[in-house]
């Protein structure tokens, strides 16, 4: 009998490309497009011969009795274990929790947990509970559960929630860190952990995506890094942390075994671990950018409403009136208020007072200091200003304590009870007589101004006399400050004010006043020759008594300060002492001792000093920095990280299809080219199908059939044959020849140029860049 020819619509027979089947069941398709089913080979492994629709009727069946350790299949087919989908949340809320621990460098402590942790878990558990059900009853549940939350924050149902919430960003940005971990503020923190676990719980539950989960949480952790950047610590440790919990949800959501997580993880940790070594040596981890430059501040507002220089004649009436002590290790006067703005009447305070957790910025100097600690102790000392060293740098024990970043200005959120006690630390500035010598004025216009009126005349004319010879401000300030001192009285019984008529009394009829005349009249005639200046309300040291400083209100003293460039805010005493020209204080004593000492300086070579000083002050001699940009640096690196995760994505295709088609052995080709058609048709990890479950579903993957049929019909001609091949093998491992890897792999190609021809370049390259199969 003639053997009729092979036609190239006939799947070749199995004889061709392997050995026959026995002879009692020869390979004869009724049609090109009939599936395989030899009479005694079942399709599956596991599969008895049936017809399909019993098969089907079998597996809906399965579905509605369900399976153990197994899920209901999806509508997509695909059927995760109980474990993979729980462990994937347990992930996904243990990514959410660690980017919200992020926020450490903002509110340090366990206050943080408190948002954190029950807004991380409650999202899980309902995906946990909720994911056959409707996405509209889950959103509902983590709402109300979300709106319970907070009630543990406040104490309470709070009506200004929302408004919290909305208003929390902006007051962080105006804190000094760290923040109070105040339920205000908090609750952003709570919202954002929340919506980050809920979006990330979801998705895991109602999707095949690997690691769209975490992305959620990875943008709450970059918001903590944004609001974060003032704040102590490193985060480091959080993103190596969040690394290791990313890369495990990646390989529990890809179907690998479970031993695949014990090479996986620690794989991960090494990288996590060297990232913690090599970033903070990257340049932009030393200046990262700063959002709260951009914020706008709090304007100015009235702190009492009495100020503390009007305090001054009043407390000194009655000096006896303990109003605080001080426990300290040395003395110094203890700062009260800063004023810098005058109106010709008064002194008033520029300040700008922003809250905090207790860190005070440092000041303009950064030359050496002396660290002193402080206890304060609160007796009888009225309104809400907190007395301290400068400059401060930590305050604890102040609930709502807000600071002055320019001058180290501190305020208690409400008015301090007698007995309330603090803590200080603070950094005392100590410049060299160098320093000093070459200070020169910073250019402020505003701490220049001198209000409109016929005394500016007189506080100019008395200052250039004052200071006549002078030729350095330093040299002018001094000169300025002795002439003070000796050309009028210290009297506690002076007429009080210092409103512009006020101090011209005091200058040309009465020569007598406090150190609340003294300081004003300094001040403003240290701005008529160009000197920025304010006065400094504060106190004397007070009585010593085992190691603890009684500070009464005839300790109250006021002095001036003028601020020069690099050097800071620099102290000056124009108020003589109750003998006249010698001051009864040590630390002003010293301090004038001290200006005497510099001004024989200048009187000595004060010229040559000068000259040399002088470019050194405005930085002329520096060398100009060198060096690459820190930005530049950050954009090569993350370039770099681009263009390798591009190539990771573009070669690991590359490269498993490589690895498969070289497996050792016929039988290791051919099944590597099943499972290669199988990712090309977008089924992933479900090698075990028939060719007829494989062409059904890669013609409906996208909800309904390919209308490009020659296409569809392409993918079934080569799929057809190469299940053969694949089914026979897994049965005759044994006789599989090198000719049926060939033509498997022939087929297998064939079907991916196909899939390509008909899958849209976008889509392919979202794959791609996903690392999707």
């Amino acid at each position: 009998m003639t053997t009729p020819p092979h036609t190239p619509n006939t799947p070749a027979p199995p004889s061709a490309a392997y050995p026959t089947a026995p002879p009692s069941a020869p390979y004869t398709p009724a049609h090109p497009n009939a599936p395989y089913n030899a009479p005694n080979t079942p399709a599956h492994p596991n599969d008895d011969v049936q017809p399909r629709s019993s098969r089907r009727a079998g597996r809906s069946r399965g579905r509605s009795r369900g399976r153990k350790g197994e899920d209901d299949t999806r509508e997509t087919g695909h059927t995760e274990p109980v474990w993979r989908r729980l462990a994937g949340l347990a992930l996904v809320a243990l990514v959410a929790g660690v980017a919200g621990w992020g926020f450490h460098r903002v509110f340090p402590g366990a206050e943080l947990l408190r948002a954190v942790v029950p807004a991380a878990v409650a999202p899980a558990l309902v995906a946990a509970l909720t994911w056959r059900r409707p996405l509209w009853l889950a959103l509902t549940l983590n709402l109300v559960l979300w709106l319970a939350g907070t009630i543990p924050l406040y104490g309470g149902l709070e009506p200004t929630l929302l408004a919290d919430v909305v208003n929390a960003w902006q007051a962080l940005l105006t804190t000094l860190l760290p923040a109070q971990p105040d339920p205000e503020l908090l609750v952003l923190v709570h919202t954002l952990v929340w919506a980050a676990a809920t979006i990330g719980a979801e998705t895991l539950a109602r999707t095949r995506t690997r690691i769209a989960a975490a992305v959620p949480a990875l943008l709450v952790y970059g918001v903590a890094l944004l609001l974060g950047v003032d704040g102590e610590g490193s985060n480091l440790p959080v993103a190596a942390v969040l690394l290791v919990l990313v890369a495990a949800l990646a390989l529990v959501r890809d179907g690998r075994p479970p031993v695949w997580l014990l090479a996986g993880i620690p794989a991960a940790a090494a990288l996590a671990a060297l990232a913690l070594v090599v970033g903070p040596l990257l340049p932009i981890a030393a200046q990262p950018y700063n959002p709260r430059d951009d914020a706008d501040l709090p304007p100015p507002v009235r702190v009492d409403s009495v100020s503390p220089l009007d305090r001054v004649s009043a407390w000194l009436q009655i000096p006896d009136r303990e109003l605080f002590t001080v426990k300290a290790d040395e003395p110094l006067n203890w700062r009260l208020a800063v004023l810098d703005r005058y109106d010709g009447v008064r002194w008033t305070s520029d300040a700008r007072f922003q809250p905090t957790g207790g860190r005070v910025p440092r000041g303009e100097w950064t030359g050496r200091t002396e660290t002193v600690r402080q206890e304060v102790t609160f007796e009888g000392l009225p309104g809400t200003w907190l007395p301290a060293a400068e400059r401060p740098e930590q305050v604890g024990g102040v609930r709502g304590l807000v600071v002055d970043p320019a001058s180290g200005a501190l305020l208690a959120g409400v008015k301090p009870a007698k007995g309330f006690r603090y803590e200080v630390t603070s950094r005392v500035p100590e410049p060299t007589k160098e320093e000093l010598l070459a200070a020169t004025p910073v250019r402020d216009p505003a701490l220049t101004a001198f209000p409109e009126g016929p005394q500016e005349r007189l506080f100019r004319r008395l200052a250039q006399q004052a200071t006549k010879g002078a030729d350095v401000p330093i040299k002018q300030a001094y000169r300025l400050q002795s002439y003070l001192r000796t050309n009028a009285a210290y009297d506690v019984t002076a007429p009080p004010g210092h409103s512009l008529k006020g101090l011209e009394f005091f200058l040309q009829t009465t020569h007598r006043g406090t150190s609340e005349q003294f300081a004003s009249t300094f001040a403003l005639m240290a701005r008529t020759l160009g000197l920025p200046s304010r006065v400094v309300v504060g106190f004397r040291p007070g009585e010593e008594s085992g190691g603890v400083y009684h500070v009464k209100s005839g300790h109250v003293l006021a002095w001036a300060e003028i601020k020069f460039d690099k050097l800071g805010w620099q102290a000056f005493y124009p108020t003589p002492g109750r003998s006249g020209a010698k001051d009864d204080h040590d630390v002003v004593s010293s301090a004038i001792q001290e200006s005497e000492e510099l001004e024989n300086e200048f009187g000595k070579d004060g010229a040559e000093q000068s000259q040399s000083s002088q470019p050194q002050a405005i930085g002329q001699s520096e060398e100009p920095a060198s060096g690459l940009s820190p930005w530049l640096i950050a954009a090569v690196v993350g370039g770099v990280l681009v263009v390798g995760y591009a190539g990771v994505a573009a070669g690991l295709p590359w490269w498993r299809r490589r690895a498969r088609r070289r497996a050792p052995g016929p039988k290791s080709r051919v099944l590597g080219a099943w499972r290669q058609t199988c990712d090309d048709l977008g089924l992933s990890g479900r090698y075990a199908l028939t060719a007829e479950d494989v062409i059904t579903l890669s013609a409906g993957s996208n909800g309904h059939a390919d209308p490009r049929t020659h296409l569809q019909d392409e993918i079934s001609n080569h799929l057809r044959p190469l299940a053969d091949i694949s089914n026979f093998v897994r049965y005759a491992p044994d006789t599989v020849t090198e000719a049926a890897a060939t033509t498997a792999w022939r087929h297998s190609d064939a079907i991916r140029r196909a899939v390509r021809t008909r899958t849209p370049v976008t889509t392919r390259l979202r794959n791609r860049l996903l690392l999707r199969r």
